[in-house]
């Protein structure tokens, strides 16, 4: 397939380009504010094939930022519901999302009322370059056809999170070449190769057709971009930790609550299965059902469950037919819905100075906030991004587990008239179970977005007038 129109982060992470800045702005004038937008030299996905590029620029619009350049969004069909309310939109999107307490939207720095974004520009370049970058963009601005809220930046390359740990270790394959086929018995097992219609709307996606998508010529090859400013506390979490196992055994729990080792390295005990990824993404959960070696609530069980679409997985062909019709396993085995439908294209970087976790451990002070832009694609954000947000990582009952929520991300807020979320269970390194209970909020959202990130031929339409 050819997807060369396609902005570029959906094809690369850029990781190599150190700098990033994240420029949030609304627009006061409309002719103007197109007219300058059209003159931005956004990068295409066939661009990065000519080869390394110095820097890079690409450009996205929530649904307000549309209808203020003067679009008629609302009547234009294919738009998902979910893009045309906002991420903030809906209090009850809000509560589903863990989007409550410290973390509602109302008291955000960026993204709610007023404070809502109409455009995102993302600028990448090296870190010395970076700031000349967003200078002489923002330098060719005409005056009064926006306003700059914000120009967020990043704190280095992507890599390594905050907390310390190696971050981005498991990204979905997406199949560009158009080689994979959905839906039969190879399904059954977990598969990391993912159809491109996942990501690029217009194109077919893991149910195996093309889902509805903006008409007009705007939606073909562009991708709903969700944005997330995430603060994390890095001295809490490595404080709360070492008060449960002592700084001996502080970075043996995080490596529980986290689901991989510190550097980003399996688990011990968890399978290989072919196909699935290589080096630190060669494992699956299969083996491991009741979380002896990776905890279930993990966050990164939970962000990916690397289930496929039979719990059971393939057992030949009258094995899979028993399984089909339900005759055999129970409800438990498919407590967690099968991956390939729910997987994201991750994009964010951190920022921050982000000490070294062995040095916190020891008593040192991380200097300043620190925390993570979030950035993740996809093409339903229903049944991506708010699926994965709402049933795994929010959810106190992912996997059929009671009173936790993500060890990482969860709000710890009480849930149906008073139920605690704030537990963790696991097993020990004598494979006995424990139960943490009381883990405070390690992170907290201040800001984020729904956007719409065209394709460079859908860009042109929208800034046309």
């Amino acid at each position: 397939m050819s997807a060369g129109q396609a902005q570029a982060i959906l094809g690369s992470g850029f990781g190599s380009l150190g700098g990033a800045r994240y420029v949030l702005m609304r627009v006061t004038e409309a002719a103007a504010a197109r007219a300058w937008l059209r003159s931005l030299p956004v990068t295409g996905m066939a661009d990065v094939r000519s080869g390394r590029l110095p820097r890079v620029c690409q450009l996205a619009f929530t649904a307000s930022g549309m209808r203020a350049l003067g679009l008629a969004v609302d009547t234009i069909p294919g738009f998902a519901p979910e893009f045309l309310d906002g991420l903030s939109g809906d209090p009850s999107r809000s509560r589903r999302l863990g989007d409550v307490g410290a973390c509602a939207p109302e008291h955000w720095r960026w993204g709610s009322g007023d404070a809502e974004p109409h455009l995102l520009l993302i600028l990448l370049a090296d870190e010395a370059a970076i700031a000349g970058f967003l200078a002489e963009t923002l330098g060719s601005m005409p005056p009064g056809a926006v306003e700059v809220m914000l120009a967020n930046a990043s704190g280095g390359p992507p890599g390594r999170e905050p907390f310390g740990f190696v971050d981005g270790a498991s990204q979905p394959q997406v199949d560009w070449e158009g080689t994979l086929q959905t839906g039969g018995a190879k399904d059954r097992l977990y598969r990391n190769r993912i159809a491109p219609g996942e990501f690029l709307l217009g194109h077919g996606n893991e149910y195996g057709f093309v889902a509805d998508h903006p008409g007009e010529g705007i939606g073909r090859d562009g991708t709903y971009l969700v944005y997330r400013q995430l603060v994390q506390d890095v001295a809490g979490f490595w404080g709360w930790i070492c008060a449960q196992a002592g700084p001996e055994g502080a970075i043996a729990l995080a490596e529980r609550m986290v689901g991989r080792g510190i550097d980003g390295a399996p688990l011990a005990g968890l399978g290989a299965q072919d196909g699935v990824g290589e080096g630190a993404n060669d494992f699956t959960f299969a083996a491991d059902p009741d979380g002896v070696a990776c905890p279930i609530g993990a966050h990164v069980r939970r962000a990916n469950p690397r289930s496929g679409d039979d719990p059971r997985g393939r057992r030949g062909f009258l094995g899979d037919l028993v399984s089909s019709l339900g005759l055999k396993g129970s409800a438990m085995h498919d407590a967690v819905a099968s991956a390939r439908f729910h997987r994201l294209l991750r994009r964010g970087r951190p920022y921050g100075a982000a000490p070294d976790p062995r040095a916190v451990v020891a008593g040192e002070v991380p200097p300043g906030e620190c925390g993570l832009h979030f950035i993740c694609l996809n093409a339903s954000l229903a049944r991506q991004f708010e699926f994965v947000q709402g049933s795994w990582i929010a959810s106190p009952y992912f996997a059929g587990l009671s009173g936790e929520q993500d060890p990482l991300l969860g709000n710890r807020c009480p849930v149906h008239g008073g139920s605690a979320s704030d537990a963790f269970a696991f097993h020990d390194a004598a494979g006995d179970p424990r139960l943490l209970a009381g883990l405070p909020r390690f992170v907290t959202v201040v800001g984020g977005g729904y956007f719409f990130l065209p394709a460079l031929h859908g860009l042109a339409r929208i800034l046309r007038r």
